[in-house]
């Protein structure tokens, strides 16, 4: 579905010089209008380096990830930054997402600004003003559900004065952080130390515990071929809201939220919350996968959770950056004129995977050409002997990490398996 029928005001956009790889001749159109033409990716005026999302492989994505959590009693609430594309949020929500996971309250706001209606934030919101926005929010808008994570009593107590300053009418819903072990992330340490940040949530009345939640993929020392640690953890999550329950911290509740799932290890996570016993209200077993709509050439692609268990599925790369070749200053070198400000290169470089003719227009396989470096704007590729690749030619590079590959990039052409761009993905780092 394009932007123009969900989202008239990003339709409504123009084209211009802020939008990287868009057509030169489309300045002065709106995005809905330059959609509408249908344009071709390598003959429609495209300049390079130009990144591209295809479309087909986002769309198996997305419904691969639905008949997942669907098959394993998941709800899902993909990590929306990710993208920050709200198009793309709008498509996780039509493929059952119960609704979308953020990081920080600029995220909360953009999510809220494109309507969507739950929000959990993987994050401590202990910023008074954000607080005394979202106390608005959760006023004006009942059916507004918003949940984030507490991991310490003094959070717990700055929480409650900024909301108690902004006279918030609604509590805010928190679930308790349980940290992935000595040297990860954020989160409370010990199982003792989750029992005082819960008493001091039931002691404030700007908030309510809802549940508990965690991040596995900061389990040290955790090996994608031997799972035991991050089950363990995970274990260490679950009978975390067992005891919780048992405490009676989640009385008069509808449903307690039980939260974890990075794009790593959603199939452990999958595992134990099926051996999460009943409780004293339904259990909402809330998976936070975000990389997989776009998925990627490199750090996901070796350590999806769909490499283990193949019956499952499998993801699909969806990015293609095209950049030029620029200089072939000797028969071992070459150079493309894209570099660290328009490819992710935080965890691998890119890969060189195909090659466009500039005289022919066919692709083939990017034989015998490898990326070795960035520089700033230009990729440093290593060509073996015979590799062939010319000057002027378009090479089509696989990338790792999506989340730095969409936040270099405000405005993404969705390309179809022909070439054709059917829309434009806007994205809000």
């Amino acid at each position: 579905m394009a932007a123009a029928e969900v989202f008239p005001e990003l339709a409504s956009e123009r084209v211009d010089f802020r939008f990287k790889g868009l057509p030169p001749d489309a300045d002065g159109l709106t995005v809905g209008e330059l959609a509408a033409q249908r344009r071709n990716l390598f003959t429609g005026g495209f300049t390079t380096p130009v990144l591209a999302l295809s479309a087909e492989r986002v769309e198996h994505n997305l419904a691969l990830m639905e008949t997942y959590s669907e098959r394993h009693g998941l709800a899902f609430a993909p990590h929306g930054k990710t993208s920050m594309a709200p198009q793309l949020f709008d498509r996780q929500v039509r493929y059952g997402a119960w609704g979308i996971t953020v990081a920080v309250p600029h995220q909360v706001r953009v999510a809220r600004a494109f309507g969507v209606e739950r929000v959990f934030l993987a994050n401590e919101l202990v910023d008074a003003v954000a607080l005394r926005w979202l106390a608005g929010e959760l006023a004006a808008d009942p059916e507004f559900r918003f949940i984030c994570y507490v991991d310490s009593v003094r959070g717990v107590r700055l929480m409650h004065t900024a909301l108690a300053d902004a006279k918030a009418v609604r509590p805010v819903d928190v679930v308790v952080e349980l940290g992935a072990g000595d040297g990860a992330r954020t989160g409370v340490r010990t199982e003792a130390e989750c029992l005082e940040v819960a008493a001091a949530v039931a002691a404030a009345d700007t908030l309510r515990l809802v549940g508990v939640a965690g991040y596995e993929g900061e389990v040290p020392k955790a090996d994608p071929k031997h799972p035991e640690r991050v089950e363990a953890y995970l274990r260490r999550l679950t009978a975390l809201a067992v005891a919780l329950d048992k405490e009676g911290r989640f009385a008069d509740l509808g449903e307690i939220v039980v939260s974890a799932g990075g794009s790593a290890w959603f199939d452990a996570v999958a595992e134990v919350f099926a051996e999460i016993p009943e409780l004293s209200a339904p259990v909402l077993k809330l998976l936070r996968s975000g990389a997989y709509v776009s998925h990627d050439d490199g750090q996901y692609r070796r350590l999806t959770p769909f490499n283990r268990v193949p019956s499952e599925g499998a993801l699909q790369p969806a990015f293609r950056l095209w950049a030029q070749v620029v200089s072939r200053p000797t028969p071992e070198q070459a150079f493309v004129n894209a570099g660290k400000r328009d490819a992710a290169h935080d965890l691998d470089l890119p890969e060189a995977q195909v090659v466009r003719d500039a005289r022919t227009g066919e692709v083939r396989e990017a034989t015998g050409v490898t990326v070795t470096g960035l520089s700033d704007q230009h990729a440093w590729l290593r060509t073996d002997p015979g590799a062939d690749l010319e000057v002027g030619d378009w090479v089509g590079l696989g990338l790792s990490h999506p989340c730095t590959s969409f936040d270099k990039w405000q405005m993404i052409p969705l390309v179809e398996a022909d070439g054709t761009v059917a829309d434009y993905i806007r994205t809000y780092f």
